[in-house]
């Protein structure tokens, strides 16, 4: 009876892990930004989920697809300018599954096939301009990459939203270069600014020099405090000229 008893348990012991394996091969539980694209013999009938999923042992295969965006980092890449400049560049992308069938039948592995695709394209495009409209036109070359690899990825249902170049690394002589380059500029642009200065105050000292000129009252009341700033300084001997148009009105008397 005791035999029969150990016997019974083990029965019901085998058929439990026979039922929790079963039922293991058979469920799957998708969350909401999971897609689980099933085959039936080798055919796809289709992409399921969210929630609770049924699959037939045996026949039927899943394959879990994650819908959220994906941010990848694109490794620095040697990139030779148009101008023949060397440099390493790195970006970032951003995309996501817009739909799971294709990205699971088109291509074996979508997140391998994006990143590859991804440095190729970054040293064609940055290879075909120079260093100053890489440095200056960012933007425009981030949507340039941008399409390209949304255009190329499009088959495989991958949707790229966004390119973003991080970093530029140049030589330590290009930067040597750049930053003499940056202060001939600026020293440049100061000498322009103080030329600019010097021509308006010649041509105001011209004007009011034209408006003294009517007026001869006017250029000797302009002389005499010119005098009383002089004496105002700290000078053991000041010499000062004294016009005759001053004392002419007195000698002509």
């Amino acid at each position: 009876m005791e035999e029969f008893g150990i016997s019974l348990s083990y029965s019901f012991l085998i058929i439990a892990i026979a039922l929790i394996g079963f039922l293991t091969q058979t469920i799957r539980i998708l969350r909401e930004h999971e897609r689980g694209v099933v085959f039936r013999l080798g055919r796809i009938i289709g992409a399921k989920g969210p929630g609770l999923i049924i699959l037939i042992p045996v026949i039927d295969r899943m394959v879990r697809v994650d819908l959220r965006t994906v941010t990848m980092d694109v490794p620095p890449q040697d990139i030779i300018t148009k101008d023949n400049v060397t440099m390493k560049v790195n970006a970032v992308v951003y995309f996501r599954v817009v739909e799971p069938n294709r990205s699971v039948i088109e291509v074996q592995d979508y997140l391998m096939a994006t990143s590859q695709l991804a440095q190729t394209t970054l040293r064609s495009v940055l290879g075909q301009v120079e260093l100053d409209t890489l440095l200056s036109e960012r933007e425009r070359l981030n949507k340039t990459l941008q399409e390209i690899l949304d255009t190329q990825t499009d088959p495989w249902g991958v949707k790229v939203s966004h390119v973003e170049i991080k970093g530029v690394d140049l030589p330590v002589e290009m930067q040597r270069a750049m930053a003499r380059q940056a202060e001939a500029e600026r020293e440049r642009r100061a000498k322009i600014i103080a030329a600019e200065g010097e021509m308006q105050a010649s041509e105001k000292i011209s004007e009011a020099a034209a408006v003294l000129s009517k007026n001869p009252v006017s250029l000797q009341l302009r002389y005499l405090q010119s005098m009383i700033e002089m004496t105002s300084e700290r000078s053991s001997t000041i010499i000062i000229p004294f016009p005759m148009d001053l004392i002419k009105p007195f000698l002509n008397k």
